[in-house]
């Protein structure tokens, strides 16, 4: 069986790229869809419940930093990611915008 360099190495953040980056990528396609149904300006608050192994072990494989980086706009593979730290802080001290338009 072949394996290839991407097999090896993910793009992602957080210690578990399965655990971030599908959900960063479905938090970020969820403000897309707002945006695209034209609900982002009426959205005034969102909730986000995680099932099965995200909502087990999100918090420890950074699930929860990805889905908020997702609804900011991010994306896996351009999120600076030195610029993490400070990007959750801000959005935890209360300034999250969906999509970076929409606060």
């Amino acid at each position: 069986m072949a394996v290839s360099v991407f097999d090896l190495f993910k793009i992602g953040i957080g210690p578990s790229s399965s655990h971030t980056v599908g959900p960063m990528r479905a938090a970020r396609l969820f403000g897309l869809r707002l945006r695209a149904e034209g609900l982002l300006a009426a959205t005034a608050r969102v909730q986000v419940i995680l099932y099965g192994s995200l909502g087990a072990t999100g918090k420890g494989h950074g699930s929860d930093k990805a889905v908020l980086l997702g609804l900011a706009g991010h994306e896996p593979d351009t999120v600076d990611v030195e610029a993490i730290p400070a990007l959750l802080e801000a959005i935890r001290a209360g300034s999250l915008s969906l999509l970076g338009e929409h606060p």
